[in-house]
């Protein structure tokens, strides 16, 4: 195992004023999106909205890394380069997520497990030789009545682990993902009860299969009401919870924490980080550097102003830098919602 470079990309990736942003999404949500935007969804076209994220204007001031789509990974820019490479000139680390999605468990029901072990180290041996330095792999856990399951957990973070393990060898860091989906009716001390039971099954999980702590990236979602629930709660007492879990589940030895926006809007996932942060700047022992890994928070204005017309692609990368610098400063608790208008 690589612990020094390992260690290195992983403080890396988070790194001050910077993020992770996640241009991972799958064939069937790009598929999504597009058709929301009426745009045909073509490989050229997907080759096309890469492009124009990645290659933004001063990205790299406010960007540690991106995890691309396995198609995106192969892909190459109007120049010839392959994505991998062209971030790497751009001074931000290159990923891609690993995981083949997710499926129903057998005889769970509401439940599901990713998929992916099989032929992962061969994969990721391919990565490695083209260009990625660190890798992604989610699990979404469901919240709902007597769910989740013993038997989902353990599941789903002994997969985690052992993606973990297979990405350390590879000299890859990995990015643990445990999502717990925001979908359902639940209070805010129930998703709490969740994450600090998943994230302490995650680290349980990492430390049987000898996973280098240094060498890990934890990407969790924040502590939330379900969508459906009537519970109403402010952004301050989101973050006291969210940090709180953590506290309370992550080792010191973690590299970095990142949140992902799970189905916050741009606005409210940019908030809720500022709050974190807040929080952690009044604490003198917060051992990880904490950021962010947003997907559609950071690109959801863009792309409907992109539209799949070349003529918009300026318009659309001034909305996205725009979103990303916003972001940059809730990841230094130096946001504030009046910047929206600016």
């Amino acid at each position: 195992m690589h612990k020094d470079k390992l260690s290195q990309i992983a403080n890396k990736l988070v790194r001050p004023k910077r993020g992770i942003f996640a241009a991972d999404w799958s064939m069937g949500s790009t598929e999504k999106h597009f058709t929301k935007n009426k745009i045909e969804h073509t490989e050229e076209n997907r080759r096309k909205y890469r492009q124009l994220l990645l290659s933004t204007p001063e990205l790299e001031n406010y960007i540690s890394g991106v995890i691309l789509y396995d198609e995106t990974f192969w892909q190459k820019t109007d120049d010839g380069d392959t994505f991998p490479k062209y971030l790497e000139k751009r001074d931000i680390i290159p990923g891609v997520k690993v995981d083949k999605g997710t499926k129903d468990m057998e005889n769970f029901p509401g439940e599901k497990i990713t998929d992916g072990l099989d032929g992962l180290r061969e994969r990721l041996e391919a990565y490695a030789k083209s260009g990625a330095m660190f890798t992604k792999w989610r699990a979404a856990i469901k919240i709902g009545k007597d769910i989740p399951t013993e038997a989902c957990i353990e599941s789903n973070t002994e997969s985690m682990a052992r993606f973990a393990a297979l990405s350390q060898e590879a000299g890859l860091v990995p990015i643990v993902e445990p999502e717990d989906l925001m979908e359902g009716d639940h209070s805010l001390l129930r998703s709490a009860e969740v994450t600090k039971r998943v994230l302490a099954a995650v680290f349980s999980a990492l430390e049987k299969h000898k996973v280098y702590l240094e060498g890990v990236v934890l990407k969790t979602s924040s502590v939330h009401p379900g969508t459906e629930s009537k519970e109403r709660v402010n952004y301050q007492k989101v973050a006291e919870e969210t940090f709180k879990a953590l506290e309370r589940t992550v080792p010191p030895a973690v590299a970095g924490v990142v949140f992902l926006s799970g189905g916050d809007l741009p606005v409210e996932s940019t908030r809720h980080l500022n709050e974190i942060i807040k929080i952690s700047k009044k604490k003198s022992d917060v051992a990880w550097e904490l950021s962010f890994s947003y997907a559609r928070a950071l690109q959801y204005p863009a792309i409907s102003i992109w539209a799949g017309k070349d003529d918009n692609i300026k318009k659309a990368q001034k909305e996205f830098i725009k979103r990303v610098k916003l972001t940059s400063l809730a990841r230094q608790g130096k946001y504030r919602v009046e910047m929206e208008k600016q």
